[in-house]
């Protein structure tokens, strides 16, 4: 028991820089508290306590603003960091080392029964606001943009950003340009318009060049005098 209390706190310490100390993250960090509390309600749940468990649980989410299932199974070192308005479904399955910021949604797209709820393997990141939805797997350390919305699988070693949920970096390769900081990851739609802007200008430019063309084509040229032609003056072929 100590050992894992003394996982959770090096695993804050690691990924938050505002962790202090040892008794800063005990008395501050919400997130620790609720892990803390579901252990003792995966406990009770496993051993037929379910209505105590899920009382238990719902007290811990008034006092830490999480709510997660007693039934969620959640592995070694995991981090949510502040934790408020967190959301994690009864059949979730989460990994080890695996951080959720705040306001993040592990849940259902229904009223299926069974597996119902999505699978973070080791290391994955969720960012601030993104729901991942329905029994999915999100692959060996991804990443998850703020906001997304992820609703199919995800490779191992990905980023995916938007809504839905698009894969923006797959195996350490660029699908689109992306700086790997969960709370600065571009946004498809964005870029698509910016795609869109760039051609409108290159078609500007180029119909601007076709009508300076045109122009010059068509310029008058210098009307003849009268009684002058081509041949000499006064209309005299000769001259």
């Amino acid at each position: 028991m100590f050992a894992r209390l003394r996982n959770d706190i090096r695993a804050v310490k690691e990924r938050d820089p505002a962790a202090t100390s040892t008794l800063s993250v005990l008395v501050n960090y919400p997130g620790l508290k609720a892990i803390r509390a579901h252990r003792r309600h995966k406990w009770l749940h496993a051993h037929g306590f379910v209505f105590l468990a899920r009382v238990l649980s719902q007290w811990t989410r008034h006092r830490t603003g999480i709510e997660i299932h007693p039934a969620a199974t959640i592995g070694e070192r995991f981090f949510i960091d502040h934790g408020m308005g967190v959301v994690i479904g009864e059949t979730t399955l989460i990994g080890n080392d695996v951080t959720l910021y705040q306001g993040v949604t592990l849940g259902g797209t229904g009223k299926e029964r069974g597996k119902r709820h999505p699978t973070l393997e080791d290391r994955v990141v969720v960012g601030v606001g993104a729901s991942v939805l329905g029994n999915i797997t999100i692959g060996r350390g991804s990443r998850i943009g703020g906001g997304a919305v992820v609703v199919n699988d995800v490779p191992p070693n990905c980023t995916v950003v938007g809504v839905p949920g698009r894969i923006v970096v797959r195996e350490g390769q660029r699908v689109e340009t992306v700086d790997l900081h969960h709370e600065d990851l571009p946004d498809p739609v964005v870029e698509m318009f910016r795609c869109m802007q760039r051609r409108i200008d290159r078609l500007e430019a180029r119909l601007a060049t076709d009508e300076a063309s045109v122009s010059e084509r068509e310029e008058p040229r210098p009307a003849v005098p009268a009684g002058r032609t081509r041949g000499g003056a006064d209309g005299d072929p000769s001259s």
